[in-house]
């Protein structure tokens, strides 16, 4: 067996043991899992992109909602010396597993403090590092707008002005739920819709559709303005809870 058929059996593995602790966790709390398998390939390339155009230089990257670690995988490996990666992660089980990953990892063998799991809340994250780039993983349109708001504006004060938020969201939540729902959980997400809405309206570079995911989701990049561009680029005050 050469080495090759042997990472790729360890690969396969490890898809499957992350898909079946997905699945665990998504029957245990489907609101803050948010998913029912880990993110794919395509997507976690797509959440990564402004970490890999400036892997040149020392970058600080924060990830939010790493679940099984797909996304933290992704990150890694484009970590030169001198960055740090900070994971937040509030599922105790989650973050025991993304322990593991990190301990194990074999970029991280001779750097064992350049990666930082914190099982908190983003919101309650106690930190004064200010970052590059925010990858979120977390299920936006599974929580209260008024929580949503709370999340988005801890995202933007964590960010370096000129810095950049990444996150995802399924492509045709709100139909399926407009029909599926109650009248109070599609008010909801349509709530939630708004609060993201403003958002993209003041800070978005780029959106991208993945459909190579399962399911299929639309990848946000907004970008924090640099100090002399932000008093013209909040979101309106009527959209923020």
């Amino acid at each position: 067996m050469d080495d090759w058929t042997t990472s790729h059996q360890r690969v396969l593995a490890q898809r499957e043991a992350d898909g079946w602790m997905f699945l665990i966790e998504a029957a245990r709390d489907l609101r803050t899992t948010g998913a029912i398998a880990p993110s794919g390939k395509a997507l976690a390339r797509a959440l990564t992109d402004p970490v890999r155009a400036q892997a040149s230089r020392p970058l600080a990257v924060l990830e939010a909602g790493a679940g099984t670690g797909p996304v933290t995988r992704a990150l890694i490996p484009h970590l030169t010396g001198g960055s740090r990666l900070d994971i937040v992660e509030a599922n105790p089980r989650f973050a025991a597993q993304l322990r593991r990953l990190i301990a194990t990892h074999p970029d991280l063998v001779h750097a064992p403090g350049r990666v930082k799991v914190h099982e908190t809340l983003v919101e309650e994250l106690e930190t004064d590092q200010r970052y590059d780039v925010i990858v979120s993983g977390l299920p936006l349109t599974n929580f209260a707008p008024a929580q949503v708001e709370r999340i988005m504006a801890r995202y933007m004060d964590l960010l370096h002005p000129g810095g950049t938020l990444t996150y995802f969201a399924y492509v045709g939540t709100r139909r399926a739920r407009a029909l599926t729902a109650s009248r109070a959980e599609a008010r909801r997400h349509a709530a939630v819709d708004e609060v993201m809405a403003a958002y993209q309206r003041a800070y978005v570079t780029g959106r991208w559709t993945v459909w190579a995911n399962l399911p299929p989701a639309h990848v946000w990049h907004l970008r924090r303005p640099l100090a002399a561009e932000e008093s013209s680029k909040q979101p309106l005050a009527g959209a923020r809870r």
